[in-house]
């Protein structure tokens, strides 16, 4: 069973979900602070962090963040309902966001989620090379590059350009984009979108001046290779040509 790194400040709820996730068979250690959370990841592997987003000493939005500058440790964030908040949480690279109060079993099911889509981004699918005409994705090593040169990416950056890579050519609703890549359902365009930008940016390119990365309005996103002209294409022609 997986390895759960419990951070929570509010000791009695701290004891409830420590309690109940070791019943259902987790291997739970727990954290009061974030910097008790990001040392236990420097010191030994965990397979998902349940992070609480407010914490006293180091509040968890600025955890997650340092967190996310040594580890791709998938994290499930806790905090209470707000759209700008899930926002800024998942842009700043968690995985799923929970609303307080919450049930173990829904905790569990988060999890689960997590989980197993880290486990399918190990297995056999992800081992491939994918090429769309200069980017590279090497989801093996979770690593990519453009004509070349290696791209310096985020963990969700990476995550959105090798799912749209595995579907070059096809539109793809951000909807989809937020359901598959941050595992929520909830409406995430805002999030998907400033995602799509600053990795537009690293693309070299621009929505008005796109290379790679199309925008089909009120359809969605697709990632496709840039055209090759033919030969001949688009020269100027001799003005005894036009005679």
């Amino acid at each position: 069973m997986a390895k759960v790194l419990l951070v929570e400040d509010d000791p009695s709820v701290r004891s409830v979900l420590h309690g109940s996730l070791s019943d259902a068979s987790y291997t739970v250690r727990s954290c009061r602070t974030a910097p008790e959370a990001l040392r236990a990841v420097l010191d030994e592997p965990f397979d998902v962090m349940v992070l609480d987003l407010g914490l006293l000493e180091l509040n968890g939005l600025d955890a997650l963040e340092m967190l996310r500058t040594f580890s791709d440790i998938p994290v499930v964030v806790t905090a209470r309902h707000d759209e700008h908040e899930v926002v800024r949480v998942l842009a700043s690279g968690a995985d799923a966001y929970l609303v307080r109060p919450f049930s173990v079993e829904l905790l569990i099911a988060k999890m689960t989620a997590v989980l197993r889509r880290a486990v399918s981004g190990a297995g056999c699918m992800r081992t491939d090379v994918l090429r769309v005409g200069g980017i590279v994705v090497d989801a093996a090593h979770r690593q990519a590059s453009l004509d070349g040169s290696r791209l310096d990416l985020t963990r969700k950056e990476f995550d959105l350009l090798e799912f749209l890579a595995l579907r070059p050519g096809v539109v793809v609703p951000r909807g989809e984009l937020f359901k598959h890549v941050w595992l929520q359902t909830h409406r995430g365009q805002r999030t998907v979108d400033a995602h799509l930008s600053w990795l537009r940016r690293k693309l070299g390119e621009s929505a008005a001046r796109p290379r790679y990365l199309h925008t089909v309005r009120h359809a969605g996103i697709k990632l496709e290779a840039p055209k090759v002209l033919p030969e001949g294409t688009g020269r100027r022609l001799a003005p005894e040509a036009l005679a």
